[in-house]
């Protein structure tokens, strides 16, 4: 009669990188609130600056852990029950991603959907429609807000289109790196996963390039542009900053391909990064058809 033989389960020590991020998410929370108070009221206070910190200190925190989990995985302090760990807890991780964009995509499809008909007086809210704003048009996008002020909806060609096309090439070549990774084909790794982050940092110019046009004279669509203003930068504002961490994710992946890690049977965190990418690209696929087609 054989024994079973018990894997060791890894605990590590106490670590101060969660209460940095912590921090990081509550001056991230702190300072965007007041930047946007800023701006609606035209002043210049400290919120940009908060919110700029909070960014920095995300970004120290995410190289800083990652560089402690790297250093106990090459180390082989972890067994296949911290990787079943790992990847329970990435799932739940996209998980609660999905929620979050998906309280987003609700505020959009809500305010579209009901809020603009109300206001317009459709169905029995004739009423409503004299009472609250009697000029009022239901269209969308909301091309002029309470206040007589009017913006520029954004068209799905020329930056957006661009954007799709390389996060969908994006998300191809993520895919050939794995493929490359788990068959051992060490330069083509290389370059299928640089490539990946060159699209990334890419999409990223662009998206900037097309906040700049949003907030040009020609448009003058800004964040307190009304419900659509608000629900245009909410969405693709967000989106941009999980792009921002796929890419430092994937350049961190980049970093441990050429310094000779993972292989075929152990890569879970190049898997991990690369579900995060995958999802990304979903998302803004969907972002797409309801932000700027529909």
């Amino acid at each position: 009669m054989t024994t079973k033989k018990y894997e060791t389960y890894y605990v590590p020590a106490q670590s101060h990188w969660p209460i940095v991020g912590a921090v990081a998410l509550f001056l991230i929370a702190t300072g965007a609130a007041n930047y946007v108070t800023d701006l609606k009221n035209a002043e210049s206070g400290l919120g940009g600056y908060v919110l700029l910190a909070g960014i920095a200190l995300v970004i120290y925190m995410l190289f800083g852990w990652f560089n402690n989990v790297i250093n106990e995985s090459m180390s082989g302090k972890y067994s296949h029950q911290m990787d079943n760990s790992f990847r329970q807890g990435m799932s739940w991780f996209i998980f609660s991603e999905v929620m979050f964009f998906a309280a987003f995509f609700g505020a959009l499809l809500y305010a579209r959907t009901f809020a603009v008909p109300w206001l317009g007086g459709d169905g029995n809210n004739a009423m409503t429609n004299q009472v609250l704003w009697p000029e009022f048009t239901a269209q969308w996008p909301l091309i002029k807000t309470p206040d007589g002020s009017e913006t520029t909806g954004m068209g799905w060609y020329g930056l957006p289109l661009i954007n799709t096309i390389l996060l969908l090439t994006s998300s191809v070549t993520a895919h050939f790196a794995h493929v490359s990774l788990e068959q051992e084909k060490r330069g083509m790794l290389k370059f299928w996963l640089g490539l990946t982050v060159a699209l990334g940092i890419v999409f990223l110019y662009c998206q900037g390039l097309e906040y700049a046009h949003g907030y040009s004279e020609e448009m003058k669509l800004f964040l307190t542009s009304g419900i659509y203003g608000n629900t245009f930068y909410m969405l693709t504002g967000f989106h941009g900053m999980h792009v921002t961490l796929g890419t430092i994710m994937l350049i961190v992946m980049l970093i441990r391909v050429f310094k000779g890690h993972f292989t075929p049977d152990n890569h879970f965190a190049f898997q991990a990064a690369s579900w995060y990418w995958h999802f990304v690209d979903v998302v803004w696929v969907m972002l797409f058809v309801f932000v700027y087609i529909l």
